[in-house]
């Protein structure tokens, strides 16, 4: 299974583009993978999550093919995971489809996402369609197999995080959230199959150790933890710190080695994590 990374920092990207504090002038002076875009990642080339504002520069700087994909699965209604007027370019006039692919392109999530977009849609008849999932529910999308569960974030933006499997291995994508639900708790629990690999929150990083709404390293840590002890993590699991704020102050340089001697990876622009 493939997963990469397009987007890997939280709402205000990193730098911020307002911002002169310590943690965005040194992501600034050192480049590289301390510069973070809003959070995006795909699925086996075939499956897209989440659409913030930077979704073109990341067609442009990774050779995303945007017409090639055909649905895109939403975490919440936040702007930097769902830009809900970027869509309207796909209406008549403003975008020129292939004839060899689907004139509609198809947006997943909750409620909350629904009436995010309904505006987009119906601005752009015959080219978006919206489908709501529901918590805890299975679907096939894309050829893979997707679960919403649900997510310690803001109420009002209808947050989840998703199960997704291709048939051989299943990722656990966990952004954005703080210390799981209950409720996720206790279907992880219940659980057959096992996870290959786990993209957790880190918005704070090791400097804003968030437990509720993010999570920093410490409840990534505890959160890891619990996942081997249930048992459902596959003995060759990968687990990866992803969508960071400067707000945590440590930057790429910075948290890579102690996550390293955490077990975990550190997501970057562009990574592609293969498991």
């Amino acid at each position: 299974m493939k997963l990469q990374y397009f987007g890997t920092a939280a709402a205000e990207g990193w730098p911020a583009i307002f911002c002169e504090c310590d943690a965005c002038r040194r992501a600034r002076e050192a480049g590289g993978r301390n510069i973070r875009t809003r959070s995006q990642a795909m699925v086996n080339d075939r499956l897209l999550i989440d659409f913030p504002a930077d979704t073109y520069y990341h067609i442009m700087a990774y050779g995303l093919n945007i017409n090639h994909i055909d649905s895109v699965i939403v975490t919440h209604a936040h702007e930097d995971h769902l830009y809900p007027l970027e869509f309207g370019n796909r209406r008549e006039f403003f975008a020129y489809l292939p004839d060899d692919v689907s004139p509609v392109f198809t947006i997943y999530g909750s409620r909350k996402v629904g009436d995010a977009v309904k505006g987009a849609i119906a601005s752009a008849p015959g080219r978006l369609a919206f489908e709501e999932l529901l918590p805890f529910e299975s679907y096939v999308i894309a050829g893979h197999s997707v679960t919403p569960l649900t997510a310690d974030h803001d109420p009002s933006s209808g947050p989840y995080i998703y199960l997704i499997g291709d048939g051989e291995r299943l990722l656990l994508y966990a952004h954005d959230t703080g210390y799981f639900t209950d409720e996720t708790w206790d279907y992880l629990g219940k659980m057959r199959r096992r996870i290959s690999a786990a993209s957790l929150d880190c918005t704070g990083g090791l400097g804003a150790q968030y437990r509720n709404g993010h999570m920093g390293t410490e409840a990534c840590s505890e959160t890891k933890r619990r996942l081997c002890e249930m048992g459902i993590m596959a003995d060759d699991a990968v687990f990866c710190l992803n969508h960071f704020s400067h707000n945590g102050r440590s930057i790429y340089d910075d948290i890579v080695g102690p996550a390293s001697d955490m077990g975990f990876e550190v997501s970057y622009d562009g990574m592609v994590l293969e498991f």
